[in-house]
């Protein structure tokens, strides 16, 4: 079953690159409340590809999308049933314009309801403040609230939606100035291992004056998780439904515990 959730992960990849590539971000992921048990050490590997976005930067010497690779490890720990402290770090990228680039670090402090996978309702909200390189963000420091808010229902509790509400901001323009990213997953579990996804990630602009429909970027995405022991994967591709938006991107992360149980690190 592994063999075939990263054959499935390849076909994304390939994919990519057959196609024609303003940066990807470096984590395209909904938070669904999920965290790692008090005393564990997380890892997640997050790669993603944009094969077919904007050829022009968003501001000037900024990275741009087209044919660009970004990544970054993300490193998380379990310090109560409720929280959850992370790190980012590399996050990196390579883009035909400037090849490899290191750009910056985030740390992460998620809170959340315990038992995620035994609730019917979940919520919980995350915190991550960066340092950017000024190729990666038009400032050095910035900040990403995300709210989580999801349901399980159908038979069997095996559909689930989750919504990140997101607000991005640098700091400046209060309130009205945050940037208003919510992302949406719809998915479906089809057994223990396998999960199906549809997915849409939103950019509409700052609080104060949303951007013209023409200029805001929505994306719609097909995801499928692999949850296997000791690495999960989960791998999926997205198009641009406006002008303002990549054309197609694909994702592909890893995800292990380094410790605990059950972790790599554990003595068996």
């Amino acid at each position: 079953m592994l063999a075939r959730g990263f054959g499935f992960a390849g076909l994304f990849l390939l994919a990519s690159t057959a196609c024609a590539s303003a940066v990807p971000t470096d984590e395209i992921q909904v938070y669904t409340s999920d965290i790692e048990p008090v005393g564990v050490v997380g890892l997640t590997w997050h790669n993603n590809y944009t094969s077919d976005g904007p050829k022009i930067p968003d501001y000037p010497g900024a990275l741009v999308d087209r044919h660009a690779y970004s990544s970054v490890t993300e490193w998380a720990y379990g310090v109560t049933p409720w929280f959850e402290a992370g790190l980012y770090v590399p996050l990196f990228a390579n883009t035909p314009g400037q090849g490899w680039t290191f750009n910056g670090f985030k740390l992460r402090a998620l809170f959340a309801k315990p038992g995620y996978a035994d609730n019917e309702f979940y919520y919980g909200a995350n915190f991550e403040f960066s340092w950017n390189q000024k190729w990666w963000k038009p400032h050095v420091n910035s900040i990403e609230i995300r709210p989580i808010i999801g349901f399980r229902f159908g038979p069997g509790n095996r559909l689930s939606i989750t919504f990140n509400p997101i607000l991005d901001s640098d700091y400046r323009g209060g309130i009205g100035g945050f940037e208003f990213n919510p992302a949406t997953r719809l998915d479906y579990r089809i057994d223990d291992t396998w999960t199906a996804a549809l997915e849409e990630y939103d950019g509409f602009g700052a609080l104060h004056r949303f951007l013209p429909s023409s200029e805001q970027s929505h994306e719609l995405w097909l995801a499928g998780d692999y949850n296997g022991d000791p690495i999960s994967v989960e791998f999926g591709a997205g198009i641009g439904l406006t002008p303002a938006s990549d054309g197609l991107t694909v994702k592909l992360m890893f995800s292990t515990d380094l410790t605990g149980p059950r972790g790599l690190l554990a003595t068996r």
